[in-house]
């Protein structure tokens, strides 16, 4: 008998409903770990707009505007991030997986918090690199 076989003790068709019911699980937890990845990879272009606002629009006027529109972008991501993981962990803790491995959750709990974390010394850094002066550019 293969691996993916029912058991033969059961009733065939209630053996092999149990089977594509158990391997659909498991495709809803690869499905759910895909979505994660989405989620961070728009975390992270959130992340990537806010500083290509402030780089190309450094020298607007005023000049904290530039960074107060950085700033919401760069949390927008950090924000994206939790959430995602938080998303991530209710779902995955209504499915059982069968015949995969899954991601462990504090992996997508540490990735999560350290972009951010990430985010947040972003953020300070822009404000304050510049000696905590929020008029300069």
């Amino acid at each position: 008998m293969a691996q993916d076989d029912p058991p033969e003790d059961q009733d065939k068709s209630t053996a092999w409903a149990e089977l594509r019911t158990d391997l659909a699980e498991d495709r809803n937890i690869m499905a759910m770990e895909r979505t994660f990845a989405g989620w961070m990879r728009t975390a992270f272009a959130a992340i990537g707009i806010g500083l290509a606002f402030k780089a190309v629009f450094g020298e607007f006027d005023p000049p904290w505007l530039a960074k107060a529109i950085a700033t919401i972008f760069i949390l927008a991501g950090g924000w994206l991030a939790i959430n995602a993981q938080r998303r991530t962990y209710h779902t995955l803790k209504k499915l059982d997986s069968h015949k995969l491995d899954p991601i462990e959750q504090p992996n997508f709990r540490l990735l999560a918090y350290s972009v951010a974390f990430g985010a947040l010394l972003l953020t300070a850094g822009l404000w304050l690199l510049n000696d905590g002066n929020l008029d300069s550019n």
